[in-house]
């Protein structure tokens, strides 16, 4: 299975003293499976004898033929984690399918049933419109997604007909010799030929950040990386048939509907029902009065038009794709737009401990000394039993905690004895310029001290420092010398840790500031995890995932109520963190979930946003919904406070869009119920459709505040809001209506294109009301949609003015249209304020401050005063 990475995954922790050293903790081998896991299918082929696995798999130590190769590719497929991909002529089609499509398609064919051509175009126009932005925009997504798995295939040494080759490693098959080197990632399950052991990190498999020793007939799988040694290998199974095959189960069987999807519905089907019943007491009205079936087909075509948000899915789906241009910018690829809603409203954050919150790198801490030997004169054995050329990870920790860089080169090593997991330590043998030799090692602690004749003496001093270093979350190193008697003498110990990002500790502080608490999730030991929870401001309630069940358990409510508390987990396996994503979804939480390797894809996938980080898998990258391309968490937070940003356009549309259909809805409905009086022309209603809709698509680029807490679709006050201003707007428009009626006695022809010129200047004025929950003026529009919204009523004006598909209007009569649309716009703002403290009666979170920050966006010029009705979570510790 190819298992991509960066160039930063092959410098992946492979970590620290090694197994006597380290803290206990769960590891992989050839034959340890996950708590809950399926059976391996491939179990025989690890654990039979090598020639009965040659023999099986038809092969030997020197490989296949090109062509047996061919063969087998054919008949396995291709080794790589397959995607079900949606046929792009039936997710085209998809967009033509939902409550608010219908609603759109049911106007085509009332167009075409009533011979108005001009609306069965122009509304078929935008339905098609509709679909292709929706398509265009995720497809291109997914083309940033496919651009970047291409520059990060990897490349295989398959032996074929003899020689060393370098195909992609998706088209190795079973049978297959490949050689594996250092920094390697191996691209397919194999079990090892003749050779000398090589130290193997599983990380991105198990999430155990400790290389494991494999040896000749071990068994190594896809995804892990060679940290030391060189050796053959013989494929014994690709893509799905891997051991962590099974894992792609559980991300297709991860699937979720997103928040914003069901928001888009919820709107639909409102505004759905709002027109059967209007336009059902319009049916019943018009066969009473003995209207002919075609009048009345008509009257249902106006309605139809007017109910339906025609650009409503365009608009959406635009904001959202400018969103994802600029979380691009920001080193994060959306590959999902819905992701930058479900975004907005995250409020845990479940993180990877190593390169996410750490460096992924090990680091010296102060070293424990014995007797007089001084913190330098450790750090200089330490290093002179090291070698840089190793590329050992520990080794080049211990070389970095030299103060002075030149204090090796007094000294010479004629032999140095490298690690090995049966002794575990190094040994060197030193010249120094004095022409005197010693010996230094390092390795395990207890190895040392069984080596050291001043065991005895320092044991429980040394098995304390052990024991306090493992409590803080370091791993011990012990070292020794030996001078010309040849015993050896323990000088004391070095703590070896991988170290918190500089950025970890604010950042987290900053995300719990926002409303999104972080949660830990690592395979590291607990002590080692809870410490480093602590060292970050986290809080130390870290859970051992032992305790935890798996996908498939229902925890009890004691137990869900700890996950949910917790401030992070240790030893957790794939299994756990799907889990621990589900119980927290189950319980109102909306969770994001970094990750990097195979392990991390269904939870990636089953979270609401999923984070593949910089150097993850393919597995990772094709389950997340957002693919980082630079470490660390500060680049989450940003993407967060984008999202937020974009969510408060997309909030601010959605009333926007509700209102305006209320608005038109409702006055044509009593226009022609009580006066039986069409107030506006079947392409007025078009006309007020196309001109509104485009110039709203640029809300997209609005400026707006954040706020400090998660985001999430309140349809209450979504409804509750548009409803109130929805309901203003009739009011305004027959107030106008009976002016030009009665008091001025315009003609009817006029009366429509004046009552047609309210409806576009009055409704355009909405969106100003609905994009602040302070006063209009509270927020700074931007300036292209100002420039927008002035232009096309500018345009309407014009068409009235001239007679353009309408009645020609008076200058004067317009400008009336102009002032009083403004004068109602001022009134209706206090009924806004006051509707919006009425229905927070019933949010008693929305009572409380908010913290808004101005952060514009697009070239926003100036920052903006705090929304004026903006909530503000509380704020507390990690614990909170």
């Amino acid at each position: 299975m190819t298992m991509t990475k960066s160039a930063q995954q092959t410098d992946k922790l492979a970590n620290a003293p090694r197994d006597a050293a380290r803290p206990a903790k769960p590891t992989h081998n050839s034959t340890t499976k996950a708590p809950g896991s399926k059976p391996d299918p491939n179990e025989s082929l690890k654990s039979m004898s090598m020639p009965d696995l040659q023999a099986k798999l038809g092969s030997s130590p020197d490989g296949l033929t090109q062509a047996e190769a061919d063969k087998r590719l054919a008949q396995y497929g291709p080794n790589e984690i397959k995607e079900k991909k949606t046929n792009p002529i039936l997710k085209f089609l998809s967009y033509f399918w939902g409550p608010i499509p219908w609603m759109i398609e049911a106007a085509v064919i009332l167009s075409g049933v009533v011979r108005h051509w001009p609306d069965f175009f122009i509304i078929l126009v935008l339905l098609v419109s509709n679909a292709v932005v929706g398509f265009w925009e995720e497809r291109q997504a997914g083309n940033a997604i496919d651009a970047l798995k291409a520059r990060l295939a990897t490349k295989a040494r398959v032996k074929r007909d003899g020689k060393w080759v370098t195909p992609p490693a998706r088209e190795l098959a079973p049978g297959d010799v490949i050689r594996l080197r250092l920094g390697d990632i191996v691209p397919a399950d194999a079990r090892l030929l003749a050779g000398d052991e090589v130290s193997v990190d599983q990380s991105a498999l198990t999430g155990e950040s400790l290389p494991a020793t494999r040896k000749s007939g071990d068994a190594i799988f896809s995804g892990s990386i060679i940290r030391r040694g060189e050796i053959g290998a013989l494929v014994y199974a690709t893509g799905a048939k891997t051991y962590f095959g099974k894992t792609a189960e559980l991300v297709e069987g991860a699937v979720t509907v997103s928040h914003f999807q069901k928001a888009v519905l919820k709107i639909g089907n409102y505004l759905i029902i709002l027109a059967l019943v209007v336009v059902s007491g319009i049916v019943a009205v018009s066969i009473l009065r003995g209207d002919a079936i075609l009048t009345t087909l008509q009257f249902a075509l106006l309605l139809t038009v007017a109910a339906i948000p025609v650009a409503m899915p365009t608009v959406l789906s635009v904001t959202m794709a400018v969103g994802a241009r600029l979380l691009a910018k920001k080193k994060a690829i959306v590959s999902k737009l819905v992701a930058i809603e479900e975004l907005a409203g995250v409020d845990v954050l479940c993180a990877d401990k190593t390169g996410t919150l750490t460096q992924n790198k090990l680091s010296l801490g102060d070293p424990f000394c014995l007797d007089e030997i001084t913190a330098d004169q450790i750090i200089l054995a330490g290093a002179l039993a090291s070698r840089a050329d190793n590329d050992d990870t520990i080794d080049l920790a211990v070389l970095d905690g030299l103060k002075d860089k030149q204090a090796l080169k007094p000294f010479q090593v004629t032999h140095f004895v490298p690690f090995d997991p049966v002794h575990k330590r190094t040994e060197a043998t030193v010249e120094a310029a004095d022409g005197s030799t010693f010996k230094v090692t390092k390795g395990a602690p207890q190895v040392i001290q069984e080596l050291s004749a001043n065991a005895a003496v320092v044991k429980g001093a040394v098995d304390k420092a052990v024991n306090d270093f493992a409590a803080r979350g370091f791993r011990a190193l012990g070292v020794a010398r030996a001078d010309g008697d040849g015993k050896w003498q323990l000088l004391g110990v070095l703590p070896l840790s991988d170290p918190p990002r500089e950025d970890a500790k604010t950042t987290i502080a900053t995300a719990l500031e926002m409303g999104v608490k972080i949660k830990m999730v690592t395979g590291d030991a607990l002590a080692i995890a809870r410490e480093m929870a602590k060292t970050l401001g986290m809080g130390g309630n870290i859970l051992n995932a032992a305790s935890l069940g798996d996908s498939k358990t229902d925890e009890t409510a004691a137990m869900a109520k700890t996950i949910e508390d917790a401030d992070g987990f240790a030893q957790v396996f794939p299994e756990h963190k799907f889990h621990i994503i589900d119980v927290l979804q189950k319980h109102g939480h909306s969770v994001g979930m970094t990750g990097d390797g195979v392990n991390d894809a269904p939870a990636l996938k089953k979270a609401d946003c999923g984070f593949a980080v910089s150097g993850a898998t393919d597995a990772a990258r094709a389950a997340a919904s957002i693919v980082l391309v630079t470490p660390g968490l500060s680049v989450i937070i940003d993407a967060i406070k984008e999202s937020r940003r974009i969510f408060q356009r997309m909030n601010s549309y959605a009333m926007y869009r509700i209102a305006e259909t209320l608005r038109v809805l409702l006055f044509m409905t009593a226009a022609i119920l009580v006066f039986n009086f069409f107030p506006l022309t079947a392409i007025m209603i078009v006309m007020l459709a196309l001109l509104n809709d485009a110039a709203i698509l640029s809300i997209a680029y609005d400026k707006v505040l954040y706020r400090d807490k998660p985001e999430a679709w309140n349809m209450r006050t979504v409804l509750g809001i548009a409803t109130v201003l929805g309901l203003v707007g009739p009011c305004a428009a027959f107030g106008l209506f009976y002016l030009g009626d009665r008091v001025f006695q315009i003609d009817h022809p006029q009366l429509q294109t004046m009552m047609y010129l309210m409806l576009s200047v009055a409704g355009h004025l909405t969106i100003f009301q609905t994009r602040t929950r302070g006063p209009w003026w509270s927020i700074q529009p931007a300036r292209i949609l100002l420039l927008a919204v002035v232009g096309t009523q500018t345009l309407a004006t014009l068409i009235c003015v001239f007679g353009f598909l309408v009645t020609p209007l008076w200058w004067g009569w317009a400008a009336l249209v102009w002032g009083y649309a403004i004068a109602w716009f001022l009134v209706t703002d206090p009924v806004k304020l006051l509707a919006y403290r009425v229905l927070d009666q019933f949010k008693p979170e929305t009572r409380m401050e908010t913290k808004a920050v101005a952060k514009p966006d697009v070239g926003a010029e100036a920052t903006s005063k705090p929304d004026m009705g903006a909530a503000k979570p509380p704020t507390g510790g990690a614990n909170r």
